[in-house]
């Protein structure tokens, strides 16, 4: 057993022991808000946004994107569990800045192998086979990081299984800060109608 493995069984055990009324929670979310925010693992929605276990569905990806798959499960959240407001959250300093489609591409063609950030970008240190899968990927990398919130925002509202009456809010979660910071033009354009 892996001493990760280890760590989170542990931990788990721990949890279970303090469960306590949980599993009498509704499928639904109480407060009937998602988010979508990034997986890293420096933000904890939880925390910066005040939740509690089945309180709100929060949807996490690399950048926290409004992929295809992102937008599925917003669909799921208000049509099946009654969601009533989306939160689109990036944040600051975000790995998904620090490369371009193009990069990730040549280092999957490399080898699928770890690469290593050093201070001229990322340098594939594995050996070879690669795979020339990712080349048919849009990463969805970040270039500008308040665009990329106005653009997830629009991709949502303008998808035709998400319903006008729906608010969408876009915002950068700092760092440094914890703070949540709106990202001007963001929620305009995620106005309900």
């Amino acid at each position: 057993m892996s001493a990760i493995l280890d760590e989170v069984l542990k931990a788990n055990a721990r949890y279970v022991d303090s469960f306590g009324s949980k599993g009498d929670l509704a499928l639904p979310p109480t407060r009937r808000f998602a988010v979508l925010t990034c997986m890293d693992a420096r933000l904890d929605p939880a925390k910066f946004a005040g939740l509690s276990e089945g309180d709100a569905h929060v949807i996490r990806n690399a950048g926290g994107r409004a992929s295809d798959d992102a937008i599925r499960s917003l669909v799921i959240s208000y049509k099946l569990l009654g969601t009533h407001e989306f939160f689109v959250i990036h944040h600051t300093n975000c790995g998904m800045e620090f490369f371009t489609n193009d990069t990730i591409r040549g280092l999957l063609g490399s080898s699928l192998e770890t690469a290593e950030l050093t201070s001229e970008g990322f340098k594939d240190v594995g050996k070879g086979p690669g795979s020339r899968a990712g080349e048919f990927i849009d990463w969805l990398t970040i270039r500008d990081q308040k665009q990329a919130v106005i653009d997830d925002v629009l991709r949502i509202r303008q998808h035709p299984l998400v319903p006008l009456s729906i608010p969408i809010y876009g915002y950068v979660y700092d760092v440094k800060t914890g703070k949540l910071l709106e990202v001007d033009g963001a929620s305009e354009a995620g106005a309900a109608i």
